[in-house]
């Protein structure tokens, strides 16, 4: 089940340990943990799922394995999200089951709305601001897009790309039930406080 809204997902950084980051977002209150990887084997990323995966039961979040669906099977992990060139996920619902969460990255209403169609469970609709964690082709959505697509999405949407406190709270009046971010909470000196302050400032929204 995804977590209710507003929630923090924090997906893990490529250039840190996912498991030391995915500890401490924990630690901050993050709801959903990623684990994305693209260049680790699968044996490493298997050997970080299992750890992670624990350290999420303990704290009663989910675990989300990136791209990887048989590392997602073979982990015991909670979901997979998907990319728009990865595995159809349609397909994927096959081989993981009903039970399984499935998300879907999409940068534009008609992404989101086939996601709705081949089954997803949640998207993540982005990049909302401007970005350097990941290399992107295209502008910026901004929140307009993002209030407008959620009209028309009856699926959880989590908000991603230059989430910071100050702006997390909107996005969630904008439409979005949470937030995914990885260098605003892995690119800081503190990462559990840095995902402290998220939580805060979506729990803000509601007070």
């Amino acid at each position: 089940m995804i977590p209710l809204s507003p929630f923090l997902c924090v997906i893990t950084d490529e250039a840190l340990c996912p498991v030391t980051i995915a500890a401490m977002a924990l630690k901050g209150g993050a709801a959903m943990i990623q684990l994305r990887h693209k260049s680790a084997s699968g044996s490493q990323l298997f050997s970080w799922a299992v750890e992670i995966r624990n350290q999420c039961k303990n704290y009663r979040s989910l675990f989300i394995i990136n791209d990887r669906v048989d590392i997602a099977m073979a982990s015991g992990a909670d979901g997979v999200h998907l990319g728009q060139q990865d595995m159809p996920a349609t397909v994927a619902r096959k081989l993981l089951g009903k039970k399984c969460i499935i998300g879907v990255s999409a940068s534009s209403l008609e992404e989101a709305l086939q996601a709705e169609k081949d089954g997803a469970d949640y998207i993540g609709f982005g990049h909302i601001y401007p970005t350097l964690s990941k290399e992107k082709g295209f502008a910026p959505l901004g929140t307009k897009t993002l209030q407008h697509a959620a009209t028309f999405i009856s699926l959880p949407m989590i908000a991603i790309g230059g989430v910071s406190p100050e702006n997390a709270a909107s996005l969630i009046s904008c439409g979005a039930s949470g937030v995914a971010v990885i260098s605003a909470v892995t690119r800081t000196d503190d990462p559990a406080m840095a995902a402290r302050e998220l939580v805060a400032a979506l729990k803000g929204n509601n007070a």
